[in-house]
């Protein structure tokens, strides 16, 4: 196996010039360019000791908890990575491909009973004891309406996001949760068994390397805490797939299932075949090990 870091040393050019700065100065505007050695797997990015580009009028957040469904000031953010220059922009974008559309999402997760695949957040805060499900992760939650709703049920949920052609980290930030920067190569930044939920909707799916989703189950359930939750919302993929593959690939982990809904995925048309997955699944109370 190679060494952990490896991955920056591949590409020498990119990270030369991302390394290249005044120390104590102001740092490159290279949003794009530390982009693109993240998903390169250079992860984490080397520190570095100069100042972060910044907008030079930044307006603060709107106070909670109106910042939770306010589209916040185009002046609290840094628009040069991106094709729009304004949240306008984004929001309209949202008509044609997917994007901003979320955060006028007012009733996903919110049914007083989910229906099929679609889970509602109270069902799944009913699974456990009242007051037990405090913490936990979104995993590629775009721009954290998972993390919105929860925290309208006093639970805290950091949010993975990439900045893919829209500010998705500083959104999610000036919503009042919590962005973390991160692809879903790395390492989950939490200890051991310390987390009461995990949720992930769209991004775990067949357009992942088998081996490096093995890895990544088994790295959420090392984070779970005994008795946590893992909520895989809408997971997708092909045919018998899910049967023959990743049924098998997901019950190796040893969570118990709590819910398990199987169903077809038409959006793109019933000729491709494709199935969706929503599963709720528990990390073992006692010998999870």
């Amino acid at each position: 196996m190679p060494p952990i870091g490896r991955p920056c040393t591949l590409f020498q050019d990119l990270l030369h010039r991302y390394m290249s700065y005044n120390v104590n100065g102001s740092c490159p505007d290279d949003e794009l360019l530390a982009q693109k050695l993240l998903l390169k797997g250079c992860e984490p990015l080397p520190r570095r000791r100069c100042h972060p580009v910044a907008p030079q009028e930044y307006v603060e957040p709107y106070p909670f908890p109106e910042s939770l469904w306010r589209t916040p000031s185009d002046f609290s953010v840094v628009w040069t990575a991106f094709t729009c220059k304004n949240y306008d922009c984004l929001v309209n974008r949202a008509k044609t491909q997917r994007g901003f559309d979320d955060c006028k999402e007012r009733s996903r997760w919110t049914a007083k009973n989910g229906a099929g695949l679609d889970f509602s957040i109270d069902e799944v805060l009913a699974v456990t004891k009242a007051g037990t499900i405090r913490i936990g992760l979104d995993i590629g939650g775009g721009v954290a309406t998972f993390a919105v709703r929860m925290r309208e049920r006093n639970v805290t949920i950091v949010t993975t996001s990439m900045n893919l052609n829209g500010p998705f980290n500083s959104f999610i930030a000036s919503r009042g949760v919590i962005p973390l920067y991160v692809s879903i190569s790395q390492r989950l930044p939490f200890f051991d068994n310390t987390l009461d939920i995990v949720h992930s909707m769209h991004v775990l799916s067949n357009w992942i390397p088998e081996t490096l989703l093995h890895f990544l189950l088994f790295d959420i359930y090392r984070v779970l805490r005994p008795g946590g939750l893992f909520w895989l919302d809408h997971f997708f993929c092909v045919g018998e797939q899910l049967e023959k593959q990743y049924a098998p690939l997901i019950d190796s982990i040893g969570f118990n299932k709590v819910k398990w809904i199987v169903g077809r995925k038409l959006d793109r048309g019933p000729e491709l075949n494709e199935m969706y997955l929503s599963a709720l699944l528990m990390k073992p109370l006692k010998n999870s090990w």
